[in-house]
C-alpha cells in the first residue's frame, strides 16, 4: 500500500476519534505540532528513523511527552502509528487530517494574487465574494504581486480565474491590434 494511502486511512482514523471528542480543531492542532516538530527538530526525525530504537521505546517516549498535553485516546492514537512503524508518516497524517476537515467543515483554501498589500477589510470582502462563488467557506491565502496592476487573480487547484487589469489590458491590446 502507498505511503498516502495509509496516511489517508490514518487521517480518517484521527477524524473519527475527534469528532467523538468533539474537537477537530484541537486534534488537529495536535498532530500539526507533532509533524512541525518533526520538520524541524533533526535529532527528533533521527530518532524516530532509527530502528535500533524499538516501537515500544519510542510510543513510550510520546505517552510521556504528550500525558498532560492531549487526550487519552489522542495519546492512544499516536501509540498506535509508532507502534505499527508509521510514525515517519505524521507529518502526511496531518496535512491528510487538515484537508478532510475542510471537506466535513465545507471549506477551501484558494491563493488570491493581489497587486498591493490588502487590509482586514478587503481580506474578509475577497474571502465574502469568493465564498459566494464556490458555496463553501473559503480561506484566502493573499500574494502580494505589483505586475497585476491592479485586480486580483484567483487560483483554486488547476483553475485560475484572472480578473487582473494586467490580463484586461492584454486583451484590450490584442483586440485593437488584431483589427
Amino acid at each position: 500500500m502507498r505511503d498516502s494511502t495509509i496516511a489517508k486511512n490514518y487521517a480518517e482514523t484521527l477524524l473519527e476519534l475527534a469528532r467523538r471528542a468533539k474537537d477537530l480543531q484541537g486534534w488537529g492542532t495536535l498532530i500539526q505540532s507533532i509533524a512541525d516538530a518533526m520538520n524541524k527538530d533533526q535529532k527528533l526525525r533521527a530518532f524516530l528513523e532509527t530502528p535500533r530504537v524499538d516501537a515500544a521505546t519510542k510510543t513510550e517516549i510520546f505517552r510521556k511527552a504528550l500525558a498532560d498535553r492531549a487526550p487519552a485516546k489522542f495519546v492512544r492514537f499516536i501509540g498506535s502509528v509508532v507502534g505499527h512503524r508509521r510514525q515517519m508518516l505524521i507529518p502526511e497524517i496531518a496535512q491528510e487530517y487538515s484537508d478532510l476537515v475542510d471537506v466535513a467543515e465545507n471549506r477551501m483554501h484558494t491563493n488570491v494574487t493581489v497587486a498591493k498589500d490588502a487590509d482586514e477589510k478587503t481580506r474578509k470582502l475577497i474571502a465574502d465574494r469568493l465564498s459566494k462563488i464556490f458555496g463553501k467557506t473559503v480561506v484566502p491565502h493573499l500574494i502580494v504581486d505589483e505586475r497585476i496592476l491592479g485586480g486580483v487573480v484567483v487560483r483554486v487547484g488547476d483553475t485560475v480565474m484572472d480578473g487582473s487589469v494586467r490580463r484586461k489590458l492584454s486583451v484590450l491590446k490584442h483586440k485593437m491590434l488584431s483589427r
